[in-house]
């Protein structure tokens, strides 16, 4: 059947060079293909994108928005390329907005205790910057390196510290947006405390890029605690009695700034890859705690939980080299277990943590009744797991791998869970809507889209379909 079509892609690239004229824009199938399906999320998508555009300022992401609008055309937000959930890889016949250029710190205020900058800026960086001053920015992914506050503040992204300082949406107190109408505007303050108006920034925050375009970003900043950090790790017979004794130490008033906990499996592919010894049995369960402060108060509670839980080999410090060696082992662990196999899932849930010991029981259930290589490792003191499901052969998840994750979800869901604690929902899962949030929730999620973006333009089919 014949398809009228009303512009040719070269008027239509013509217009968007016309409306935003300090961007980069690239239409040629090298840069296509090297930002078409980021995050190693997928291999490839069906189709081709109309064009990378790398937005210079403010200007060019409007133009881009119009651009998108009057051709009815998907715009899909970019930043430093991490997603793991088909969050942002391209669209068939869709503008990539890439904001990495707006990386620039603006101000970082520390008798406000704040920090303002642009989308496009690397997590660590500001970490860094912050640091020299005395502050320092606690959310901190395990992409902490390479993720931008963009996508940080999309994902509503976690990591090590959350179990002290929260997510992303804990230190975020305002934010400026474009919205697709081309129009900015100023959400939040430059206050720790505001109750005027409904909590629009808290909407933005974890929407994935569908509802609009993040151009600035104020966030808190803390200062950096006084006194020396301990940091240790303690091994358990498993993971059950690994979570007990992690409920131990949250209920203990220490307050710790990480509690990180590898399952056995995840061991023994560490000490392969890190050519340790670690391992006692296929069992054997790592937990590497960090708390700030230190005092022989709290060094003197955490040994005895430590005993009363009958953790063993426990090994804690308060010199810095030696704690970064035992964190090193949490950063290590993806690399190590990722060796084990060509292509993986790591799964992302989050239970009460009353129910993170039946979780990963459950975990090892599956495992062993679908016949799936399973290593689970995760953030234990806020109960998110990240269980990663291995296989060799196809691209493509076999059959066992697809009903494997299945079944997690499903369980965690019936714990009263959530199967996205911090990695976002992308296009990955945005079939569980109304499993998760309930059939009145789901409608409601759709009517604030289409508020936002009446024409769908924005990230369409990610974060709900």
């Amino acid at each position: 059947m014949a398809v009228f079509t009303a512009y040719t892609n070269d008027q239509i690239i013509n217009f968007l060079k016309e409306k935003a004229p300090h961007a980069d824009i690239h239409i040629d199938d090298k840069i296509a293909a090297e930002h078409t399906a980021n995050g190693k999320a997928e291999d490839s998508i069906e189709g081709k994108i109309l064009a990378y555009v790398a937005a210079g300022d403010k200007e060019d992401i409007r133009g881009v928005l119009q651009t998108a609008q009057k051709f009815h055309l998907p715009i899909i937000p970019q930043t430093a390329d991490t997603s793991t959930v088909i969050g942002a890889d391209g669209i068939d016949g869709g503008i990539i907005l890439s904001l990495i250029k707006l990386n620039h710190i603006k101000e970082i205020n520390k008798d406000d205790s704040i920090a303002v900058i642009e989308p496009g800026v690397i997590n660590q960086d500001l970490d860094k910057a912050a640091r020299k001053q005395g502050m320092f920015y606690a959310p901190d992914p395990a992409s902490k390196p390479i993720s931008s506050l963009g996508g940080n503040i999309s994902t509503n992204a976690g990591g090590l510290s959350g179990v002290r300082y929260g997510a992303t949406k804990d230190s975020v107190l305002g934010l400026k947006v474009m919205l697709t109408n081309g129009k900015e505007i100023k959400l939040g303050t430059r206050t720790y405390k505001q109750a005027y108006g409904y909590d629009l920034t808290q909407l933005m925050i974890g929407s994935e890029g569908t509802l609009g375009i993040v151009t600035e970003i104020t966030v808190k900043l803390f200062p950096i605690p006084l006194g020396k950090t301990i940091t240790g790790i303690a091994f358990f017979d498993d993971m059950a009695k690994l979570a007990d004794g992690v409920k131990a130490i949250r209920n203990s008033g220490l307050y710790p700034s990480m509690l990180e906990a590898l399952d056995g499996k995840t061991v023994k592919a560490l000490d392969r890859y890190e050519e340790t010894n670690y391992a006692q049995s296929d069992k054997s369960s790592l937990l590497i705690f960090s708390i700030d402060s230190a005092s022989e108060l709290k060094l003197k509670t955490v040994k005895t939980i430590l005993k009363e839980k009958n953790a063993w080999q426990v090994d804690i410090t308060d010199d810095p080299d030696r704690a970064q060696e035992l964190i090193k082992l949490r950063q290590d662990m993806l690399p190590a277990v990722f060796s084990n196999s060509k292509y993986h899932i790591m799964e992302d849930m989050a239970v009460p943590l009353s129910k993170l010991a039946e979780m990963v029981e459950y975990i090892d259930q599956v495992s062993d009744d679908l016949k799936v290589d399973i290593y689970t490792a995760g953030h234990a003191g806020d109960g998110n797991l990240h269980p990663t499901l291995l296989w060799n052969g196809q691209v493509e998840p076999p059959k066992n791998i697809i009903e494997a994750v299945r079944r997690l979800f499903k369980k965690t869901l019936a714990l009263d869970g959530t199967i996205s604690g911090e990695h976002a929902v992308g296009m990955s899962k945005n079939q569980w809507t109304n499993e998760e949030l309930g059939t009145d929730v789901d409608l409601l999620q759709h009517q604030i889209k289409n508020l936002f973006d009446p024409m769908g333009i924005l990230n369409p089919k990610r974060k709900i379909n």
